[in-house]
């Protein structure tokens, strides 16, 4: 089938959802990690427009953007899929995964201390709850998702804690559940050092007036 190679970074969500993928249809790759404060010639040669990670290599062809590579990844392997087999579920879950790619980290910025942004995000997590999940393990049923890898986006936002705090009990049920998968779990970054390495790239960076 050709091969696989990833170009991502360990702090990025995005990369990660190419990464679990991957795992749970079982397809080898190699994974490079870019350092986005020194862009290598790799990531500017092949994602020249966006200048940003994941960039997926298949057969020496590169893919951008990660749900393009998601759905690339779901036709060229259909095994473990990732999508419902019936057309109506499916089109269902595209448009779960629209909505939640088109309000993307705002779904998740309660305690940002604004009241009308957390009013927002409140009622988006409890339209995905009561409409998207309902009383399913995980929002493709009795095994992730496409959705489930996009709203995996929580971990990096403090999910499992906002969650538990504004009594959205589905969604904080789901996401422990999600993070205890083993391909899921064994590939998930430490929040306390992502937060720290960030600080550190913060303060590294310097000031623009």
């Amino acid at each position: 089938m050709g091969e696989v190679k990833l170009v991502g970074t360990w702090v990025s969500p995005y990369t990660y959802r190419i990464k679990w993928a991957l795992k749970l249809k079982g397809i080898a790759f190699d994974y490079k990690e870019e350092d986005l404060c020194n862009k290598s010639a790799l990531l500017l040669q092949y994602n020249p427009i966006h200048k940003k990670v994941p960039v997926f290599f298949h057969g020496g062809k590169p893919i951008c953007e990660s749900m393009v590579i998601i759905e690339y990844i779901e036709e060229v392997w259909p095994h473990n899929p990732l999508l419902p087999t019936d057309p109506y579920e499916r089109a269902m879950l595209r448009f779960w995964i629209k909505y939640a790619e088109d309000k993307g980290p705002s779904m998740w910025m309660v305690g940002e201390g604004q009241h009308k942004a957390e009013q927002n995000s409140l009622e988006m997590l409890k339209i995905i709850e009561e409409k998207a999940l309902g009383d399913k393990k995980f929002f493709g049923g009795d095994n992730i998702s496409m959705l489930d890898i996009v709203l995996g986006l929580g971990h990096w936002l403090g999910g499992e804690k906002l969650l538990e705090a504004h009594k959205l009990h589905r969604l904080h049920v789901w996401l422990k559940n999600f993070k205890q998968v083993p391909v899921i779990k064994e590939d998930l970054p430490d929040l306390d050092a992502m937060l720290s390495y960030l600080r550190r790239q913060r303060e590294m960076s310097p000031a623009t007036h």
